[in-house]
């Protein structure tokens, strides 16, 4: 894996603990609840493949799902286990080669493994260790971050909160995202996300298309309200709350702005 040291660090450092507690993490972890609840069957067998400290394992364990938590990082998988309130099984292991039986699950998730492979043999490896263990007529759900989410990001901040888009080194990252799909994170921003690819969302559905999945359905997890700038706020608020997800819904397929979207979540499965 090209990168590899800079992405283990990343989350073996903790990147995920309080994530998706605050702020855009609070609206992408109950919108990805909401759009995993309308496809899970019920009381099934779950492999959560790039697992980071379990709390999406945690969810689906507290819904009667049986389920298998894979992480890279030995300190996430270590925080999981500690913190673990409905048992799961957590462990360490590699999304491009899985210690799980052929046909084994009823549902692999991939909600990051996907953008964090640059290199377009290492995609396809995670998605044929997918597909191998998972069932005949089996769901994948895969988590893709859009080509463009770091030139949205700095564009709903610019002049507000940062000027980036004044700095030749994050536009010369931009750049790079828009002609390659690759995320190479500048050293003058430790803070942002580490080396990453970023998809389109046409570009995202061929590579499960050429991988042996059939895409049946695929949502905007964010959708464009995450932009709205006292998005936190507005969250907690349940009348506000409402509004957004109101937004989101009405969106939520549309293709026209699906690269408005941090995150998108495509729905398919092995025939």
């Amino acid at each position: 894996m090209e990168n590899a040291k800079e992405i283990f660090a990343f989350y073996n450092n903790g990147a995920e603990i309080g994530r998706l507690e605050s702020g855009l993490g609070m609206v992408e972890f109950y919108r990805t609840k909401e759009i995993l609840s309308q496809y899970l069957p019920p009381a099934c067998t779950i492999y959560d493949i790039g697992g980071g400290i379990g709390k999406y394992a945690e969810w689906l364990a507290e819904n009667g799902h049986d389920v298998t938590m894979i992480e890279l990082a030995p300190t996430a998988v270590d925080y999981a286990v500690k913190h673990m309130k409905t048992p799961y099984t957590a462990e360490v292991g590699d999304a491009r080669k899985l210690n799980q039986p052929d046909q084994s699950a009823d549902v692999v998730l991939l909600m990051g493994p996907l953008y964090h492979l640059q290199n377009g043999d290492d995609r396809k490896k995670v998605l044929c260790e997918a597909y191998r263990v998972l069932k005949k007529g089996g769901l994948l759900i895969a988590a893709g971050i859009s080509r463009f989410s770091t030139t949205t990001w700095a564009l709903s901040k610019y002049g507000r909160e940062n000027n980036f888009l004044d700095d030749d080194i994050y536009m010369n990252m931009l750049r790079q995202e828009w002609s390659t799909g690759e995320h190479h994170r500048p050293k003058e921003y430790p803070f942002f996300i580490a080396d990453a690819y970023f998809h389109t969302t046409d570009e995202l559905k061929q590579e499960l298309c050429d991988n042996g999945f059939t895409v049946i359905n695929y949502h905007a997890v964010e959708g464009s309200v995450w932009i709205t700038p006292t998005l936190e706020e507005k969250w907690n608020d349940p009348s506000s709350r409402k509004r957004l997800l109101e937004i989101i819904h009405a969106t939520e397929h549309e293709e026209s702005v699906m690269g408005m979207s941090p995150h998108v979540l495509m729905i398919s499965t092995k025939e």
